[in-house]
């Protein structure tokens, strides 16, 4: 089977499901965010969810990462996913995880509440039982916290994934036909800093698929603002790595806000800072896709467009621009295939390119398939 990027509209929050080349699946972000009412349109993550598992006849995710702990990242954790730290959260019809990723952050981080707690505790349980968790980032303080907790450093060691190396057990030279490489938590900025900064210090990933000879690039931004995603590009490009900030399909960082950007809002488009204008400009390819996981775009002059939370006009603005000129796409989860009433819809990665997929989850049967993206 070819891979697929599937996204779900989710109103301001965020997840995706990634099906591999070989039947693996790996989640990044859990955020159930429907309440029910009539007019709720984010769609039923559980529900999708569990269709697809029932599907492929398993009750597991291979890998689930939650890029940080905001509740628009791991809200409903607790009701949906079978933990190991507790036997309240081990009944029938929980789905499990054979690897929990997790940013250093949410190990160390104090006085989380709710499903960020329950992150927590189930991240420091596995990484205490030395099993099941790869935590992303290393940090001074994530070995202090280990010696504190009586737990031997050098034994888990190979549960820590730096910035700049790939997630082990993926390869493009394997079945699953992939490679995820880290861009961030930078450990040196979590040993700079006195408090930790949830944004700042989430995961941040490249997975670069292989399909029939030809590559296609994923970068999943998290919800890094313009600061760090200058690092991150300051950094790749010290060390020649540009190919892994080349990208086919990008996940927007933080529901397109103008953060992402640069400092400024704009009157009617935000402008870039230079390293992230290189990022989103001269990095993406001809006929690539930005999918932003926001609510539908304000209208000029409305009370949502005078709002301080994302997703901003400007922002967007500047996006769709962009993407014209490369013959790209811009694409809000909340507003596929319309607005009134979203669907959660896929890509898939072949020896052409990237393009619409219209299997489920998909977008509604009405909609005709694109053409296959430059990949």
């Amino acid at each position: 089977m070819t891979a697929k990027v599937n996204f779900f509209p989710l109103g301001n929050a965020d997840t995706l499901r990634i099906d591999l080349a070989d039947d693996r699946k790996v989640l990044v972000d859990y955020a159930a965010m429907r309440n029910g009412e009539d007019d709720d349109k984010r769609c039923d993550l559980p529900e999708e969810l569990r269709r697809d598992l029932k599907k492929a006849g398993r009750d597991f995710y291979d890998a689930v990462c939650i890029t940080h702990t905001d509740s628009d990242h791991c809200k409903g954790f607790g009701d949906f996913f079978w933990l190991e730290h507790a036997a309240k959260y081990r009944g029938e019809g929980r789905i499990k995880i054979n690897e929990l990723w997790v940013p250093a952050a949410a190990i160390l981080e104090d006085n989380l509440e709710n499903d960020a707690r329950l992150v927590r505790a189930e991240a420091r349980h596995r990484l205490r039982e030395g099993k099941g968790i790869l935590v992303f980032s290393r940090p001074e303080r994530l070995k202090q916290w280990m010696e504190d907790e009586g737990l031997d450093f050098e034994a888990r060691k190979h549960l820590i994934i730096d910035a700049g190396k790939t997630v082990p057990g993926y390869s493009m030279d394997g079945p699953e036909k992939v490679e995820f490489f880290v861009h961030c938590p930078f450990g040196w900025r979590q040993d700079e800093n006195t408090v930790i900064e949830r944004n700042e210090d989430s995961i941040v990933m490249h997975a670069t698929f292989v399909e029939g000879g030809r590559e296609s690039r994923l970068l999943l931004a998290s919800d890094v603002n313009y600061e760090t995603l200058s690092a991150i590009v300051q950094t790749t490009r010290k060390h020649d790595n540009e190919d892994r900030l080349r990208w086919d399909i990008m996940k927007l960082p933080h529901h397109c806000s103008y953060l992402a950007l640069g400092p400024e809002r704009g009157v009617d488009e935000t402008k870039p800072e230079p390293d992230v204008k290189w990022l989103f400009e001269d990095q993406r390819e001809e006929g690539s896709i930005i999918v932003s996981p926001s609510c539908p775009i304000p209208a000029k002059g409305t009370e949502e467009d005078k709002s301080v939370q994302p997703p901003h006009r400007q922002a967007a603005s500047y996006h769709r621009r962009i993407s014209n000129d490369r013959d790209g796409e811009f694409v809000v989860t909340m507003e596929q295939p319309s607005k009134d009433n979203p669907k959660p819809f896929a890509y898939k990665i072949s020896a052409l390119g990237v393009a619409l997929a219209l299997s489920a989850p998909a977008i509604s049967s009405s909609a005709a398939a694109a053409n296959p993206r430059a990949g």
